[in-house]
């Protein structure tokens, strides 16, 4: 039971790939593999607090404020990680600009905190979490492998020569080439559970 609600994240219930969550901000940081890495971590990490957190006052909390409740304890993470990521890494926090702080309103943490933290103890609520960070630095950082190598040729930054008459594609770049490349990957995920549940029943 532990470990499924550790894998699930990854696998069966991942943000981006299946339930489809944080879309906006995972598109806008994975041009790149160092801003996508910089943006899972930090939301790995609000994601990681707001969910104990929320699950250790769940009990206290009226029902008519929760919501604002939620908003603030995530608010409260959010900054912890904008103001170290300005602090640690200047460059990379003017790349990825609003989508740190937007973390606050991003589905991903609301979601979790209603379907999941709410109702379940301080232990799961941590193993879902994790299980949901690492799902979605998984998903953000293969769309950003993807978008890079395919965009400009590199991955970090660094040039990958050595294919012949390799020609980066420049759509992948910028946004039309996210949403397609995000299509295609929703489209292929959807195919292999469609495969599995073939092979179940």
């Amino acid at each position: 039971m532990q470990m499924r609600e550790l894998t699930k994240g990854i696998f069966s219930s991942n943000p981006l790939f299946v339930i489809v969550l944080g879309v906006c901000p995972s598109l806008a940081t994975s041009g790149e593999m160092k801003t996508a890495f910089a943006m899972s971590i930090a939301a790995a990490f609000v994601l990681l607090g707001s969910n104990v957190f929320i699950a250790l006052i769940r009990n206290v909390v009226p029902g008519g404020v929760r919501i604002p409740c939620y908003i603030i304890v995530i608010c409260t993470f959010v900054t912890i990680a904008d103001l170290t990521l300005k602090a640690t890494a200047p460059a990379i926090s003017d790349t990825i600009g609003i989508f740190i702080p937007l973390i606050v309103v991003n589905c991903i943490m609301a979601g979790r905190a209603e379907a999941y933290a709410l109702k379940n103890t301080v232990f799961n609520s941590l193993l879902d979490a994790i299980g949901m960070g690492i799902g979605y630095m998984l998903a953000l950082l293969l769309l950003s492998f993807i978008r890079e190598l395919a965009g400009h040729g590199t991955l970090f930054g660094f040039p990958q020569g050595g294919i012949p008459y390799y020609k980066p594609m420049s759509v992948m770049s910028i946004a039309p080439g996210a949403f397609l490349l995000l299509g295609l990957l929703l489209g292929f995920f959807a195919w292999l559970r469609g495969l599995r549940k073939a092979k179940v029943t």
